[in-house]
């Protein structure tokens, strides 16, 4: 199994959260939501983002108004619905809930870190010797 398949895996299951987030703080354009994922290493492309904010929109979790400007053709810019609010605010209450539950669930389990200061290093066989068997 390859990690970096989990990870993507990890961070699909918060984008959602994470795009709501960042709309709820003021109305954004798409390319502004990308950057600051990327910016906070959620690397997404406009592919994944597109698809995930018309399924938001048309669960009138989000609204968007189209507005001028200077650059080209007009810009949607989305907002928060009040039942986008209410959904992120479900939303942040569970991500909650599970940060707790995996810290209590690995309590006192080794770290990679720690594991990585407290592993013997392996021993090497001597050539030339024969084993006994």
């Amino acid at each position: 199994m390859k990690i970096e398949n989990t990870k993507a895996q990890m961070r699909k299951g918060i984008l959602e959260m994470c795009v709501l987030s960042i709309i709820s703080q003021k109305e954004a354009y798409p390319s502004d939501i990308i950057n600051k994922l990327k910016e906070a290493r959620l690397i997404v492309v406009e592919g994944t983002l597109y698809p995930l904010l018309s399924r938001l929109k048309n669960a009138d979790l989000l609204n968007y108004e189209w507005k001028e400007s200077n650059a080209g053709p007009p810009r949607k810019y989305y907002s928060l619905t009040e039942e986008g609010d209410t959904f992120l605010l479900g939303l942040w209450n569970t991500w909650k809930e599970l940060q707790s539950a995996v810290v209590q669930a690995t309590a006192g389990s080794v770290t990679p870190e720690s594991r990585k200061r407290t592993t013997k290093p392996k021993t090497q066989s001597r050539k030339g010797t024969k084993s006994t068997t």
